[in-house]
């Protein structure tokens, strides 16, 4: 038995320690020690300003929203967004919820991220946002987009929930859009028990996401502001005044302090997923009938796709058995051709082109876990299962 789980652990005493001064601090909504997260997490990746929510979904959620609410709205309802045909359902659930036309573009089969060529394709007079999704690690190709876009008013943003730490031409994945959203869940690069990020550079959308994490209030902005403008001196007359629909999406300061002692280990992390994902590539990288995802810029190695090549006659059942066999955790490639999901029907949503991509990873893929600590005996293992 090789017994690989899909993710594993990364706390120790400094997380438990984190929680008790928490514990101790009797504060346990949003304050101070999520404060002090943000900060850190803007300086980690080299952004401005960072605003933590309770959970990746939730950063998305925000993102979208606050394109609605600048002086010059950047969206509206009935807008075409581009999005890739594979990624996980909260990158669209936002777009449509706030009444978002959804443009599906296939991806690249190889590194999984969207097509670029098909990107170019589908941009027209309507498009106004492109949401580009690193997916499982892998940053999109960024200098290709940047040259589709040219001088078009298209918002850019980037859904790096599964990327954290990746990087692209020594640029942090995460911080080449308006807004770049981040996931801490369990199972990530770190873990806060739930939570999210968004990162920008904008300061009117800072304040904007403010306002919208705790309930549009203006509690949380600072004195003077792209929200309101000046804000009174008198807390009692700021304490419950509403100006953005907003939500309460607020973290909790347990997940803030655990998030500071996580940062700290992150470099580590992604040093040794990295280490895996040389190992993996050089390993599978010539495999006969098994094909890897190709890596754009240096990725995070969220995890380990793999895809059963084109005339193969070994079935993606025959590998997912072998696997399940040897007590390794495997899960398909995120939804796989997302359009074929049931919820669809919800939608406005159209098809550029074809989605022959996504819809062969959808069959014949799936991926396996990597891990901040050292797998290569696993992997190792499991490249001796398939000849």
């Amino acid at each position: 038995m090789i017994n690989l789980p899909l993710a594993t652990d990364t706390w120790d005493h400094r997380e438990l320690e984190a929680i008790q001064r928490v514990v101790d601090s009797r504060m346990f909504t949003m304050g101070p020690y999520v404060a002090e997260y943000e900060r850190q997490f803007a300086d980690f990746f080299g952004s401005r300003f960072a605003v933590m929510v309770n959970s990746g979904s939730t950063a998305n959620l925000l993102m979208v929203a606050a394109l609605f609410f600048t002086k010059n709205p950047k969206l509206k309802r009935g807008d075409e967004v581009i999005v890739p045909a594979v990624s996980w359902s909260t990158t669209y659930y936002p777009f449509h919820q706030y009444g978002l036309k959804l443009v599906f573009v296939d991806i690249d089969p190889l590194t999984l991220n969207m097509d670029m060529k098909k990107l170019e394709a589908a941009i027209n007079d309507r498009t106004k946002a492109i949401c580009l999704v690193n997916l499982l690690g892998n940053p999109n190709d960024f200098s290709a987009v940047k040259k589709i876009i040219g001088q078009r008013e298209i918002t850019l943003l980037e859904d790096n929930c599964e990327s954290m730490g990746a990087t692209f031409e020594d640029r942090q994945a995460g911080t080449f859009g308006l807004m770049g959203t981040f996931s801490s869940f369990y199972s990530h690069h770190i873990a806060t028990m739930e939570g999210g990020c968004i990162v920008t550079e904008d300061e009117e959308i800072y304040h904007i996401l403010l306002s919208l994490r705790a309930h549009g209030w203006t509690r949380n902005l600072p004195k003077f502001n792209h929200c309101t403008g000046e804000k009174s001196d008198d807390a009692f007359e700021e304490s419950f005044k509403f100006v953005l629909p907003g939500y309460n999406v607020r973290p909790l300061e347990m997940s803030g302090a655990i998030g500071q002692e996580q940062l700290k280990k992150l470099p580590g992390f992604i040093s040794k997923r990295r280490d895996n994902g040389r190992y993996f590539q050089d390993l599978f990288g010539n495999h006969p009938y098994l094909q890897i995802q190709a890596e754009t810029g240096l990725s995070s190695w969220f995890g380990f796709a793999i895809t059963i090549r084109q005339g193969s006659e070994v079935s993606r059942s025959y590998v997912l058995e072998k696997l399940k066999q040897n007590g390794v955790d495997v899960r398909p490639i995120v939804t796989g051709n997302f359009v074929k999901n049931e919820v669809i029907k919800y939608f406005d949503y159209e098809v550029s082109g074809n989605l022959s991509a996504a819809e062969y990873i959808d069959t014949n893929g799936l991926f396996i876990g990597n891990h901040q600590v050292d797998i290569k005996d696993e992997l190792r293992a499991i490249r001796s299962l398939f000849g």
